[in-house]
């Protein structure tokens, strides 16, 4: 047997390959390795197998390389609905443990794995958006509306061979035929820039068909994102208000035959039992308007039902995407229900989350319970022992449900997503005393990603900070990379993502996600009334001109460092070339530059938001000068862009953009750093910056910053002094200038403000402030006050990197870097990522014995690491390192380690830096 298997083929980065928007789309697999007799497994050359069906040979191409991420198709191109099947065989050679030869080594043919597309053009639709004939009420949430249409199939297609149904919405939908759901997708099809671009699915639906009586198909259509309110301005419609859905059923017998069903006039249109469904108010169901048997009986009446009417698509591309699509992923049972003192039924799930109750309706057998209304209302935490909904603005997240004599068993809403660990239940029967567990679930929702990243270690209140982070990611990747989940806002601010991105890259895959964002970002921001600059929330849902009405650094900035750091992740130059013209837009448009060549001086910025020094009210009023923020990001920039340009081989652009760099450069040491190294302003947010960012000239400048950086610290007490902007980059500032206990002591601190002081208080995700709850149980005063904000948790990318010690050393990780950096009062921290090579695992632990520091590495075939334990990175200086080369394989190592002083105390004399620029 061979030492290596290939365990999965991926396509594009799209979740499985069904429905695949690609023609020729890219092919990645990963390895894994069952012998422990060869080592150092690396690809040489690779074969595709490629076949149309089942009884197809297939066709064989063979490459010689060593990739195995994103290789090209080989083939001809794919056409609309074609499928095909994909097996693959990779040769290479490794390491004999017996003998330590090098001998050659073949993995056997992977499993068959199938690939289908989707419709690539346009002229595929014979299918057109449709609408009810039904009124529509002037700036009111617009009621769901039902869809159907029986039809027959032709007599001759006495069998069925396949049938796929194409569908989207303006809105969300729920489709059905003959009374089955068709897939479990929610709040499909998703949110993007409807304007732009609009997502449709792909579903296999042969086995819901009935090739002899007559088959009905129906669908359920709620405003969601295309007509409900969105943000606080209070405004409806941002696309349309008409809702709308586009189907095209196509049926294929075995013989060949074809019918498509089309969504056309031919369709009736009646309201739905959904009296009201909204995102941020919640929705209503009343039982007794429901029309049994309108998806499944096709001798159901519709005779009062309206027609419909075709409604225009606007400018829109529809687009089969990447991106996974919502799913409900797992089930929270209740931890406590009770009646407060104030009377009220309170539900505690233990755990803030996203998603929707499911709810046992209790039975009306025994009691007369038809038209009797139940609601419950969401709410993230507590003040005064009652649901504190105050941090929720304007939204009223409430859902009911009116029960008949006829419901079923169990009821959740179908389009609408709340943000909450604690639920209010009023109108729950008397006579049935308190729900019980088994009553009320929460069910789960977010993008269905695949979660690639883990971190352990022996602190439990670190261990539940990456934890928070992560509940933190899944309640806010949700179709859209999203602030928070629970107030009148729910956006896909820029800045958030743009700071949380290399944290996000490591727990879950997400290069599809972002890869569809990214396009939205590019789609608006290359309007012409918008001169590069995108919206500070994509998509852009706020006033135009936009609020607010100045480009913003860090923020606008994602148009370069996002794709950048989802570049260092996946690999992906297609990525980098997909957004380059957003990239230069923003940089040569839409950036607003003084006659110095940084930032006007003029523009207000975000700069350091939610500083925690900063009032309630006024959360962009930061200690760290604005502009020496906007302006140490414009360097970054414009360095970033310099490497895109050539990478991609931009050649022009490169002299242009590193010449521009240069300058930028010396503007910003002449405008804030002294010869001395200290900075004009003087923060944790300044120095965390210049050292990161790498924006200081010479070793001393440096050295002067990083030892004013700890006496900051030091002089904070150990608490955070950061905002969004200066927050994930902190500690890696303090490990990379040899302050690395410095870095454990912020860690580790619990009074306010730190990491640890939302853990103390009972937190489960992030907060977007670091005192949302006052240390007396009470909540923030401020307007925004939500506790489920992923920004501040972008310090578990230091934990991945510098407390495990994994990050990629290359673009990619097929070449991984591993130093890991103990200190503090942990002693075992341990990490796992399925990288696009295979699964690195990495352990250490330091022993009680003795203080030997012990490494345990796993590193995937055809990839390798460079190891740099920490016996050699405390005595060597930046760049002087020594590193094992290793490949793939597990791996041992063992050293002496003496850990420095703990807890740090602050020094009376400069210490000796030990910048890595490689930090974040």
């Amino acid at each position: 047997m061979s030492p290596v298997r290939i365990t999965r083929i991926l396509f594009e980065h799209h979740p499985d390959g069904f429905g695949i928007g690609h023609a020729k789309p890219r092919l990645s697999w990963r390895f894994s390795s069952e012998g422990a007799d060869f080592k150092d497994w690396s690809q040489e050359s690779y074969e595709i197998k490629i076949g149309a069906s089942k009884d197809d040979i297939g066709q064989i191409y063979s490459i010689q390389s060593y990739s195995s991420v994103l290789v090209p198709w080989p083939g001809p191109p794919l056409c609309s609905r074609q499928s095909a099947w994909v097996q693959i065989r990779a040769h290479g050679t490794a390491t004999d443990a017996n003998d330590g030869q090098r001998h050659a080594a073949s993995t056997e043919w992977s499993d068959t794995t199938s690939v289908e597309v989707a419709l690539l053009i346009a002229t595929d639709w014979t299918a057109k958006m449709i609408s009810s004939q039904l009124p529509v009420a002037g700036n009111e949430p617009l009621r769901p509306l039902l869809f159907r249409r029986p039809f027959t199939l032709p007599k001759e297609m006495t069998s069925i061979h396949k049938a796929r149904l194409y569908i989207s919405a303006h809105g969300l939908y729920r489709a059905h035929i003959n009374g089955c759901r068709v897939g479990n997708e929610e709040m499909a099809p998703g949110w993007t820039s409807y304007n732009h671009r609009l997502h449709y699915q792909v579903y296999d639906v042969t086995s819901t068909l009935r090739s002899v009586e007559p088959n009905v198909f129906g669908v359920e259509v709620a405003e969601g994102w295309f007509a409900g309110r969105l943000a606080w301005e209070n405004k409806r419609y941002h696309y349309g208000d008409r809702l709308g859905f586009v189907a095209q059923l196509e049926i294929y017998g075995e013989d060949g035959q074809v019918l498509k069903v089309v969504s056309d006039q031919d369709w009736k249109s009646c309201h739905s039992a959904t009296t009201r469904s909204e995102i941020y108010d919640g929705e209503e169901y009343d039982f007794r308007l429901e029309q049994a048997g309108w998806t499944d009986d096709p001798a159901f009446d519709a005779a009062s039902w309206c027609g419909t009417v075709q409604v225009p698509f606007q400018c829109a591309t529809l687009v089969a995407p990447d991106s996974p699509p919502v799913r409900e992923i797992e089930t929270v049972a209740p931890v406590k229900i009770w009646k407060s003192e104030g009377g009220n039924t309170l539900i505690d799930f233990g755990q803030n989350l996203t998603g929707k109750l499911q709810v046992q309706l209790p039975s009306s057998t025994n009691q007369p319970l038809e038209g009797h209304t139940i609601s419950f209302k969401h709410a993230e935490v507590l003040e005064l022992g009652e649901l504190c909904t105050r941090p929720l603005r304007s939204a009223k997240p409430v859902d009911s449900v009116t029960l008949s004599a006829t419901q079923p068993a169990t009821w959740s809403p179908k389009f609408t997503f709340h943000g909450f660990r604690y639920a209010q239940v009023d109108g729950w029967p008397t006579q049935l005393g308190l729900p019980t567990s088994n009553d009320i679930k929460a069910v789960v929702m977010h993008s269905d990603m695949t979660r690639t990243g883990w971190f352990s270690c022996s602190d439990p209140l670190v261990n539940q900070l990456h934890e928070n982070a992560i509940w933190s990611m899944k309640g806010n990747f949700l179709s859209v990379p999203t602030d928070c989940p629970q107030r009148d806002e729910r956006l896909g601010w820029t800045g958030d993502i743009q700071l949380f991105t290399p944290s996000a890259s490591f727990l879950y895959g997400i290069s599809g996600f972002m890869g569809n964002w990214l396009a939205d970002l590019s789609a608006e921001q290359l309007e012409d009334r918008r001169k590069g600059v995108p919206g500070v929330v994509i998509p852009d849902v706020l006033s135009i001109p936009p609020n607010p009405p100045d480009p913003q650094c860090a923020w606008h900035d994602v148009t370069v460092l996002t794709p950048w750091d989802s570049y260092i992740s996946s690999g992906d130059r297609e990525l980098l070339r997909a957004q380059y013209a957003s990239m230069k837009a923003w940089v040569d448009q839409g950036l607003p530059r003084g006659a110095n060549g940084l930032w006007d001086q003029n523009v207000w910025q975000y700069g350091d938001w939610l500083d925690p020094t900063a009032p309630p009210e006024e959360p962009g009023k930061a200690a760290t000068d604005s502009l020496l923020v906007a302006d140490a990001y414009l360097v970054r920039v414009l360095e970033t862009i310099t490497k895109v340009s050539a990478i991609l081989g931009e050649s022009e652009d490169l002299l242009r953009y590193t010449a521009d760099a240069a300058k930028v450069r010396a503007a910003f040491q002449h405008e804030y750093v002294t010869p001395a190294g200290l900075l004009a302003s003087d923060t944790q947010t300044a120095h965390a910056l210049a050292l990161v960012f790498g924006l200081f000239n010479t070793p001393n400048q440096m050295a002067s910053s990083a030892d004013r950086l700890a006496h900051l610290v030091h002089s904070a007490r150990y608490r955070i002094a950061t905002g969004f902007v200066g927050t994930p980059l902190i500690t890696h500032a303090l490990s990379d200038s040899g302050n690395h206990q410095l870095a454990y002591r912020m860690l580790l601190e619990k009074s306010c403000p730190s990491w640890l002081y939302p853990i103390t208080m009972g937190a489960t995700t992030i907060w977007e402030r670091w005192d949302s709850m006052l240390p007396d149980g009470s909540i923030n005063p401020g307007t925004m006050t939500s506790f489920n904000h992923y920004a501040l948790g972008s310090v578990v990318n230091w934990l991945h990197k510098n407390v495990a010690g994994l990050s990629p050393l290359e673009p990619g990780w097929q070449k991984i870097r591993v130093r890991p950096v103990p200190g503090g009062t942990i002693t075992n921290a341990e990490a796992t990522y399925d990288s696009p090579y295979g699964r690195i695992e990495c352990s250490w632990k330091v022993s009680e014995k003795d203080g030997t520091f012990h490494l345990t590495l796993s590193i995937p075939p055809n990839s390798q690491a460079v190891v740099i334990l920490p016996s050699e990175w405390k005595k060597a200086g930046p760049g002087e390192e020594k590193g094992i080369e290793v490949g793939s394989g597990k791996h041992c190592f063992s050293c002496c380690f003496k850990q420095d002083e703990w807890p740090p105390r602050a020094k009376l004399r400069r210490s000796t830096f030990r910048l890595d620029t490689g930090s974040a």
